[in-house]
């Protein structure tokens, strides 16, 4: 599955070998880039040699190196699980999964393959920094961090509160988010292994929007870490309090206030951002924020990107997101092309729950098609060739490759004739070239709102301390707009849009007209 890591110290024959790990670090290097590793120490596989131990026997020295719990008993004396929290990618199981051999349940938060480790074990926490040594020494620069904020769980491990009435289990969030000696155990990372190493850390922490809970851990005198992966733009269309696949609707307000909240807490409070819309763990931006309709795909996905590479902080683009690659169609059967075990589980449930209710299971399928993980997992789109040019055409990838490859792929963009439009791969690289001459102003400058109140324009100023002031105005609909621009700003000139390779022809003072899903970059005076 990827992260059900089953030797820490090794590669997986399937991708090569330990070497191979090596040569890309070498080769990267003589690049002037670096390579920073996928950290999962909240659970391990339970093929590791370490839950092999702990499992053979309540005895065992690395028994108490996972969480296990004696059972309840039902009134028939069949056992259950210690408490009522449910599975993270499967809401409708129980987190707890009973062994036979020894009598009783160990706790595996994300599904039964990932028993969660027992960080309050020092033992457990010497053996993740002796990893984390391992590759730091080999030349990694340092760590994505796996659902970090989870190592910290109510060692009372009470039952959760009932939110969802029709299921048996319910989310134990509130009980393993950010708990107790979560930032006891960041400082000890960081003082034991990570500043060391000057080695760069980055903790993927959903479920936390607490301003002052997130600068606990990425304030600059805290000792923890560097930045961290906030949740609330990808969290944006979830009904809150319940499971992740749920839809609501929003607007470009709720962009605004989720933006601008990190953007000024990071400038006021002395932290660091980590700037980001889509992931591995998430349906490809271009199909959730914009329109990914063959119409305006490309006009969205530009929007998008001119929208990150304005953000302050260090910028993270997941692949494909480059080149605008969208969700697979709707007509995919979710019986044979969703293979994510968290859509699995919620089309097994939704079947199992609504079996004759057409209704309820077109409504389960549209859920997948716009939130499903397996939108980002599909195999990079390289050319128009067979598979995409992923692999040959006798290899069979592990998923489908979307239907529109021959349209949408690398080779095709990297090739555009740019003297009147920008692919979306080469609009990106002039963002990022833009973002890197003008770092002053994009990656650490002011961040101030324009018009907070607007529900199809999100625009906001960029100061720096050297190279002046810019103006970002994106128009986060399918439909023209009339947007007043602000006297307090002076705009010199508009030198990037989304609809033109060179500077967009358009007022400067008064009212603007945006096309749909137009996006503008002004200098100002």
């Amino acid at each position: 599955m990827g992260y059900d890591i089953a030797d820490y110290k090794a590669i997986d024959p399937i991708y090569g070998t330990i070497e191979d790990v090596d040569e890309l670090m070498a080769q990267l290097k003589k690049r002037g880039m670096k390579l920073m590793m996928d950290l999962v120490v909240n659970h391990t596989s339970e093929e590791h040699a370490w839950f092999l131990e702990s499992r053979s026997s309540p005895k065992n020295p690395k028994r108490d190196w996972y969480i296990w719990k004696s059972p309840k008993y039902a009134a028939d004396g069949t056992p259950q699980p210690p408490n009522n929290w449910s599975q993270i990618l499967g809401e409708a199981n129980s987190a707890w999964n009973y062994d036979e051999t020894t009598k009783e349940y160990y706790l595996a938060l994300f599904t039964p393959n990932q028993p969660d480790l027992n960080w309050e074990n020092p033992d457990v926490r010497a053996a993740v920094y002796d990893v984390m040594h391992f590759w730091l020494k080999r030349g990694v620069c340092g760590y994505r961090m796996d659902v970090i904020n989870m190592i910290s769980k109510d060692q009372k491990f009470p039952d959760a509160e009932i939110v969802l009435p029709d299921h048996k289990y319910q989310s134990g969030r509130k009980f393993y988010n950010n708990g107790l000696r979560l930032h006891e155990f960041l400082q000890e990372m960081n003082r034991e292994i990570l500043s060391k190493y000057g080695a760069i850390a980055v903790g993927e922490m959903p479920g936390i929007s607490d301003i002052d809970e997130v600068l606990k851990v990425v304030g600059a005198k805290r000792g923890e870490l560097n930045m961290i992966f906030v949740f609330d733009i990808v969290d944006i269309d979830n009904i809150p309090g319940l499971f992740r696949f749920t839809l609501q609707d929003w607007d470009v307000r709720e962009i605004q206030r989720i933006i601008n909240k990190w953007q000024r807490a990071m400038i006021e409070q002395d932290g660091w951002n980590s700037v980001f819309i889509e992931n591995h763990d998430n349906p490809r931006s271009v199909s959730r924020y914009v329109d990914d309709s063959d119409e305006f795909r490309e006009r969205g996905a530009k929007l998008l990107a001119l929208m990150q590479t304005t953000l302050a902080g260090t910028l993270f683009v997941y692949q494909g997101e480059e080149i605008g690659m969208r969700n697979f169609p709707a007509t995919w059967d979710p019986d044979m092309e969703y293979k994510d075990i968290e859509a699995v589980n919620f089309w097994k449930k939704n079947n199992a729950m609504y079996p004759n209710n057409p209704s309820k299971l077109s409504e389960a399928r549209r859920v997948l098609q716009r939130k499903a993980r397996d939108h980002s997992r599909t195999p990079v789109q390289w050319s128009s060739g067979p598979n995409a040019g992923f692999c040959a055409s006798d290899v069979k990838p592990w998923m489908r490759i979307n239907d529109d490859y021959r349209e949408i792929n690398a080779e095709a963009q990297m090739n555009t004739d740019s003297s009147n439009n920008l692919s979306v791969w080469q609009f990106w690289q002039r963002g990022l070239k833009h973002r890197k001459e003008h770092k002053d102003v994009f990656v650490y400058g002011d961040f101030q709102l324009l018009d907070s109140d607007n529900n199809q324009v999100f625009a906001y100023s960029r100061t720096g301390a050297k190279a002046g002031s810019w103006v970002v105005v994106l128009n986060f609909t399918g439909k023209t707009q009339e947007w007043e621009i602000p006297k307090r700003v002076s705009v010199d000139g508009w030198r990037v849009g989304n609809y033109t390779a060179g500077k967009p022809d358009k007022v400067t003072r008064g009212r603007i007209t945006l096309k749909p899903w137009e996006g503008l970059l002004g200098e100002c005076v």
